[in-house]
């Protein structure tokens, strides 16, 4: 597969829904997929979400739902909203929502980024669409991506409303915090460590907020970083598809629960039909293929990887997103 100049990304100013990826509806018209700006009630915080209808959605008729998890720092407008729409367009209703203390939805300190929630985040989601008029929480599907991958093979593991589970570039947040992008930080474990639990104590006794990840760097400086999919993550958030609500930080003391967690832990338990989809030259493909191997409990799986692709051009070039939907789409055609 070729790579082809992808579409230009939308300015999120020029959207009425703030929206920032090609394609992207601007308004709501009878007929067509539309857009539904909600939000809900998750343990006292207010969650913002957009769920998507299909073409001449029918409130008489039943149709599958799929929850879409987004990535690590990233918010429902971007690429998490792109693949909800296309789902939309091939029948589903599909919900994506800001994490609990990110983007637009509620929780204080902002940019906590701790496993716990980033699951509950989803359990909410599930809780919220399996109620919205014409879902069917019998044929009820999950798709993550990036981060939101690790954390919707945490939610399966357990959840089984999800009666199939899918991921794109899946990122495993807890290794990476851990290990290192790569592996490349094991020499510094204890010293990390010991960062976290200063800024711990640091914020319960009432200082500042400690954050770790927050940087808007030179084009210069993104092109010196070391990985791929860290410099094309800086052009996507930062140039591409920069939204106010989108932020690569997060608090110093998320690490204590990031530290000790893995997507991969007990992932046995995922029992549900499983796609993951990975670009083929994605430097984070190990993270999916470790985790594929593991999930022992699932007879029903596949790894399917989209030739030519990096981590982050899964996101939008258009031939990738392509590649990803004509496997998504059968997928839970079958599953669900």
């Amino acid at each position: 597969m070729t790579t082809s100049t992808p579409v230009v990304a939308a300015n999120y100013k020029e959207n009425p829904f703030t929206l920032v990826y090609g394609g992207a509806i601007t308004k709501n018209e009878p007929g067509n997929v539309n857009i539904h700006p909600a939000h809900y009630d998750l343990n006292g915080l207010n969650i913002v979400a957009n769920v998507y209808t299909p073409a001449n959605y029918n409130l008489q008729k039943q149709y599958a739902a799929i929850v879409v998890a987004h990535p690590n720092g990233g918010v429902k407008e971007q690429v998490a909203g792109l693949y909800a729409q296309h789902l939309a367009e091939h029948g589903y209703i599909a919900i994506t929502a800001d994490a609990a203390y990110q983007g637009g939805s509620g929780g204080q300190p902002r940019s906590v980024d701790m496993p716990v929630h980033r699951t509950e985040d989803i359990h909410g989601m599930a809780d919220f669409i399996t109620h919205f008029p014409g879902a069917d929480a019998a044929r009820l599907g999950l798709f993550g991506i990036c981060g939101g991958g690790g954390y919707s093979l945490a939610a399966a593991k357990t959840d089984k409303r999800f009666k199939s589970v899918a991921t794109l570039s899946m990122f495993n947040s807890g290794r990476v915090r851990r290990n290192g992008f790569a592996d490349s930080q094991l020499a510094t474990i204890q010293q990390r460590l010991q960062q976290a639990s200063n800024a711990r104590i640091q914020e319960k006794s009432g200082g500042s907020i400690l954050y770790a990840g927050d940087a808007d760097m030179t084009d210069a400086q993104i092109a010196a970083l070391p990985f791929e999919m860290y410099r094309q993550g800086y052009e996507y958030y930062w140039r591409t598809h920069a939204h106010p609500g989108s932020t690569f930080k997060y608090t110093m003391s998320s690490l204590l629960d990031l530290m000790r967690w893995d997507a991969t832990d007990q992932i046995e338990l995922i029992e549900q039909p499983l796609l993951m989809i990975a670009g083929s030259k994605a430097d984070s493909l190990y993270m999916t293929e470790e985790a594929f191997a593991k999930a022992t409990g699932a007879k029903d799986k596949e790894l399917f990887m989209i030739e030519g692709a990096t981590h982050i051009e899964t996101y939008w070039f258009p031939q990738y997103v392509e590649a990803a939907l004509a496997k998504l789409v059968p997928f839970y055609e079958r599953t669900l």
